[in-house]
């Protein structure tokens, strides 16, 4: 974990080290109880092997896990497997019933709720005052739409969200999970899970009897070509939209307040044609930020990448926040350009059938909020540093202070 905690800088570093050796570099993982780690990883830097990989899915597998460390099997047995875990063709059938929930129909009639909660969220902010922008903004959007589009009740969000933030802040987290704090965090993920499965199969069940205009109803009695989703299924759908729709905006909205409070040319530019200018500054901000940093792959049989011959079972990293800083591809990458084009980050994940189902959800809510925000809150920037989250998966931020002036 030596490597996750250092900042974001000495990171990016490393990685430019790694794509400088030119052939993938393998690491070594310890052997630790309860997970399936042991075996060691080649990772993934150059843009072209992280799009190549996301490509070929055939050959570099999303079994048995996508994630790191790589959960044991007793997991997915109680829990389900999350699509991100999944090849074709169980990976297709599931997203074949869940992508009908981000077509551009479902994500009109989405539009109004965000755009309302946005200015509920600057009403409040205006009513409390400049503090935590991870709490007062950043990480109540996101969570209001997804537990709007899921049809989970008012009064359970605080409950969600609260499980949420116990998820993440293990997600990724190696460690030794004989110490103390790593087993009780350990425990406390698992516990949340459970508890949300708990609410989803609850609420998928209520569903059934009483369909209603949300996205549970339409999952639970969902028919293409014969197929539904479990009430497992069902589970581990609502932790991955919850986890990876929630964590992208949230990361997203934070990263890039810090990033238009360090470079004020960039936002005078944007404010200036904020219609033309905010959907490529969003693609930026992504790119320079990648909210989720890597996903793993297991190879399925021998293959030649990068000068490299794979072998079957290897496994690689992809990792997100390297390609996308890649000079092969992006013209002086470690600046922040709002202009930038083409910007073909891999910020959603590479190419292929694993791209991010939310990605066009996640452009939405980046949009109406930091309209809202930019045209509400006259001033607004950052004051401090962020505190980070210590993970190898989710560039999240835990707290960021700020300020604004009064209109």
């Amino acid at each position: 974990m030596d490597f996750w905690n250092r900042p974001p800088a000495d990171r990016l570093a490393d990685f430019a080290r790694l794509r400088a050796l030119g052939a993938p570099a393998f690491f070594a993982e310890p052997r630790v109880p309860l997970v399936r780690s042991g075996q060691g990883f080649y990772a993934l830097v150059r843009h072209a092997d992280v799009v190549e990989a996301s490509r070929n899915p055939k050959i570099f597998s999303s079994e048995p896990a996508a994630t790191s460390p790589e959960p044991p099997a007793w997991l997915a047995a109680i829990f389900g497997t999350p699509m991100v875990n999944m090849d074709d063709p169980r990976h297709a059938r599931l997203r074949r019933i869940v992508s009908r929930a981000f077509s551009p129909k479902m994500l009109r009639k989405v539009e109004a709720d965000i755009e309302t909660t946005a200015r509920q969220i600057v009403d409040d902010v205006l009513a409390a005052g400049p503090g935590d922008f991870v709490e007062q903004v950043a990480a109540r959007l996101p969570i209001h739409v997804i537990c709007s589009m899921m049809g989970v009740p008012e009064r359970l969000r605080p409950y969600v969200l609260q499980r949420i933030d116990v998820m993440t802040e293990y997600s990724g987290v190696r460690g030794s999970l004989l110490r103390p704090r790593t087993q009780r965090l350990l425990l406390g993920n698992l516990k949340a899970i459970v508890d949300l499965h708990r609410l989803v199969a609850r609420l998928g069940r209520e569903r059934r009897d009483d369909p209603s205009d949300d996205l549970v109803s339409a999952l639970v009695n969902a028919n293409v070509d014969g197929e539904a989703l479990s009430v497992k299924e069902l589970g581990s759908f609502f932790d991955l939209l919850l986890v990876a729709g929630n964590e992208t905006t949230r990361n997203a909205l934070s990263h890039g307040l810090k990033l238009f409070t360090d470079h004020p040319g960039q936002r005078e530019a944007l404010l200036a044609d904020y219609d033309t200018r905010i959907g490529p500054a969003i693609e930026e901000v992504i790119r320079y930020v990648s909210p989720i940093m890597q996903f793993r792959r297991t190879l399925t049989a021998d293959h030649d990448l990068n000068g490299h011959r794979f072998k079957a079972g290897d496994k690689v990293v992809l990792y997100y926040p390297a390609a996308n800083r890649d000079p092969e591809v992006f013209k002086d990458p470690d600046a922040f350009d709002i202009t930038r084009s083409p910007n073909p980050h891999v910020g959603f994940g590479g190419p292929g059938p694993h791209l991010c189902l939310g990605a066009n959800l996640a452009r939405m809510e980046l949009k109406i909020m930091f309209r809202e925000l930019y045209t509400r809150l006259p001033g607004l920037r950052t004051t401090g540093e962020p505190q980070y989250l210590l993970s190898n998966f989710d560039n999240g931020i835990k707290h960021l202070p700020f300020t604004f002036e009064r209109p």
